[in-house]
C-alpha cells in the first residue's frame, strides 16, 4: 500500500484535533500558532473563504527535497512517507528551497537547529501498521488515510455524486508530478492560497533536465572561452610584433 491521505475540505468543521493530534505525538510545543506551519506546528489550520484548511507536508511521490538534499537526511519511504533524519542533516535548508509547497521550516531559534515537517506519523504509526495521529483524530472524516489508488476512487466518487458541492479537480494528483496528500474544495484551490504549479513534472525530473545539460554547458563553454582567448592574445601578438618592425624600422 502507499500510504496517503485525502482531506475533504467541505466536511472540516475547524475543531482542529488533527492539529493537536499531530503536536502531541510529535511532542510539539500545544502553545504556539497553530494557524501556521513552523518547527512546531506540522500541521495547520488556516481559514480563507469561509473554508477551513488543513495544511502539511504534501509527501510528493517524487520529492523535490529528497532530490536536493546532498546528505540523504530526506528519505522517501517504502511506505510513502518522506522522512526526516535529523542526525544526517547538515543544516544547508536546500530542501526548503527545492520544496514548490514551502512546507519545511527551520528552527531558528535553537543551537543546533533542525528541519522540521510532518512526517506521516511514519516510526510511530505506520511502521505498528497504524493511521497517522491527524487522520486518527479527525471527528467528521474530512481527513481520511489509506491507500492512494483507493482514496483518488473515493474522491472522483464524491465529485461525481455531488458536483455541485465540490470543485471538479482533485489537488495533488498531478501537482508536482502526484502527491501523496490529496484534497477536495468546494472552490477552485487557487482562490484557497494553494500553490499554483505550472508543471505536472515530478520537480526532481526538471532538475534533472538541467543538470543533464551542464557537462555540454560547460564543454561549450570552454571552447568558447578558449576562442576567445586565442583571438585577444593573437592579436596582442600581432600588435607587439607591428610595434617591433617599427622600432627596427626607425633605428635604421
Amino acid at each position: 500500500m502507499k500510504a496517503a491521505i485525502l482531506t475533504d475540505l467541505t466536511k472540516c468543521i475547524g475543531c482542529e484535533a488533527c492539529v493537536l493530534a499531530c503536536k502531541e505525538i510529535n511532542d510539539n510545543p500545544k502553545h504556539t500558532d497553530t494557524h501556521i506551519l513552523s518547527a512546531q506546528t506540522w500541521s495547520a489550520l488556516e481559514h480563507r473563504k469561509g473554508v477551513n484548511i488543513r495544511r502539511h507536508c504534501m509527501h510528493c511521490l517524487e520529492p523535490a527535497c529528497v532530490s536536493a538534499c546532498p546528505v540523504l537526511a530526506l528519505v522517501k519511504t517504502e511506505s510513502g512517507a518522506v522522512v526526516y533524519d535529523a542526525d544526517a542533516c547538515m543544516g544547508c535548508r536546500y530542501c526548503m528551497i527545492a520544496c514548490p509547497f514551502g512546507i519545511p521550516k527551520y528552527e531558528w531559534d535553537r543551537t543546533v537547529p533542525r528541519v522540521q515537517k510532518c512526517i506521516l506519523c511514519y516510526e510511530k504509526a505506520l511502521q505498528k501498521g497504524e493511521q497517522p495521529a491527524c487522520t486518527k483524530a479527525c471527528p467528521t472524516g474530512a481527513t481520511i488515510f489509506g491507500d492512494r489508488d483507493e482514496l483518488i476512487k473515493v474522491a472522483k466518487h464524491s465529485i461525481d455524486a455531488e458536483p455541485e458541492k465540490y470543485h471538479p479537480h482533485i489537488y495533488g494528483i498531478k501537482e508536482a508530478g502526484g502527491t501523496s496528500v490529496l484534497y477536495l474544495s468546494p472552490v477552485p484551490f487557487s482562490e484557497l492560497g494553494f500553490a499554483r504549479l505550472s508543471q505536472d513534472d515530478p520537480y526532481p525530473r526538471l532538475t534533472w533536465n538541467v543538470l543533464s545539460k551542464i557537462p555540454n554547458i560547460v564543454g561549450t563553454g570552454g571552447v568558447l572561452l578558449f576562442g576567445i582567448w586565442w583571438i585577444i592574445n593573437r592579436r596582442i601578438t600581432l600588435e607587439n610584433q607591428h610595434e617591433s618592425d617599427e622600432d627596427e624600422i626607425l633605428s635604421s
